[in-house]
């Protein structure tokens, strides 16, 4: 069970690029990384408004002289301190991703990156030598997989007890972009622009989510090929996809499909994933993230609780309140901001990280890789192609 205790010698001294007033996720990342007492917030850069950001950065107990105009600016002057930054978050719009990230790991410094990394396989490759080189770690915020039914499900299939793995389905479609609201929505507005939003929309914004949750719990699993139909539904989105999906063979036999789509009128969130084996299925509904769906062929559909003891170990181990209490997406952010620290601390100390998994450079690469081969698909017709 986490209770807060320190697990370091000292907090990491932690900044963030954006994140500032108005931002739809940078509360989320603040209270993820302070809540365990791993970082502590000493710098940032939080707004593209220098006076507005800065304004922020106080109201947050920033030392105002550490409250920066751009990135580049705290970057360079925090290499010149002793205290300077050890860990930067990065929680900009996608097409800013790339430089931010390859500026943070030149200047020495350990990233956390909202998805998807880059834009092509180019930039991801050349991120992750750069972060090779440098001994740095880069990690992705797929908050999701930090609910504890995931490590269930991870375990459950680990330990065979749903037999040969057979279906994979997953979807993220949800219904508020079901009409043009980018026209009045700053926080859409930048996401259906290729200039900024990279190849696509949904398909990076949203599947790449359960598709993380896949790989997570399904690890030796590789994607074979795939066929992907893209759909923009508000036309003026187009060549960006408000709707797509994507059909996929894997390596061992299985298949699998992800429904992307934020045009799926009246669902909230519509985040989805069962996994289907020859013995018993899974399914996780991220509505409904402290219960995962075990169902044996021939018995009663069972409903397992999180932080219950008939769950796995591994599955107990990011408790923070006995079971029966609901947990969140705050507390599954936290539990990766958890794991964040600990491979940031056994890089710098050069200590193998032991018995933690977390969405790294891997993951991030993952993400641009499918998003590529999806739009490669449909843009030549909705045809399958050899998983590259």
């Amino acid at each position: 069970m986490i209770n807060g205790e320190k697990s370091m010698d000292a907090p990491l001294r932690w900044a963030m690029v954006g994140g500032g007033r108005g931002s739809q996720i940078g509360y989320i990342h603040r209270s993820a990384a302070l809540r365990d007492h791993n970082f502590q917030l000493a710098a940032g850069a939080f707004d593209i408004n220098p006076e507005r950001g800065k304004e922020f950065g106080i109201n947050l107990y920033v030392d105002p002289d550490r409250c920066y105009p751009d990135y580049q600016t705290m970057f360079e002057e925090e290499t010149k301190r002793e205290d300077g930054i050890q860990v930067v978050s990065i929680a900009t719009p996608n097409g800013t991703h790339y430089e931010i990230c390859k500026t943070a790991l030149q200047a020495g410094l350990h990233v956390i990156c909202e998805k998807p990394l880059c834009f092509n396989m180019e930039q991801a490759n050349e991120l992750e030598k750069l972060a090779q080189e440098k001994n740095r770690i880069i990690g992705i915020t797929y908050g999701y997989s930090g609910h504890q039914a995931i490590e269930q499900g991870r375990q459950l299939i680990a330990n065979g007890d749903l037999g040969d793995i057979r279906i994979v389905n997953m979807q993220f479609a949800h219904g508020f972009h079901s009409q043009a609201v980018e026209k009045y929505n700053q926080s859409t507005k930048w996401r259906v622009d290729p200039k900024v939003a990279g190849p696509s929309y949904v398909l990076g914004d949203l599947g790449t989510h359960p598709l993380y949750l896949s790989e997570v719990m399904l690890p030796e699993m590789k994607i074979r090929k795939l066929l992907c139909t893209r759909q923009s539904f508000v036309k003026k989105r187009a060549p960006l996809e408000d709707n797509a999906y994507t059909l996929m063979e894997y390596d061992n036999g299985a298949v699998g499909t992800v429904w992307s789509s934020c045009v799926n009128a009246g669902s909230m969130h519509g985040q989805k994933i069962r996994i289907v084996g020859s013995k018993a299925s899974i399914e996780w509904w991220d509505e409904q993230p402290n219960q995962l769906r075990y169902e044996i062929q021939g018995k009663p559909v069972q409903i397992l609780e999180r932080g219950m003891d008939y769950l796995y170990p591994e599955a107990l181990r990011d408790d923070r309140i006995s079971g029966g209490h609901a947990e969140g997406l705050f507390e599954a952010w936290s539990n990766l901001y958890s794991r964040f620290a600990k491979a940031v601390d056994a890089a710098d100390s050069e200590e193998p990280l032991e018995n933690v998994w977390y969405p790294g450079i891997e993951a991030g690469i993952e993400g641009v890789r499918w998003v590529e081969n999806c739009v490669r698909s449909a843009d030549k017709g909705a045809v399958w192609v050899d998983y590259q």
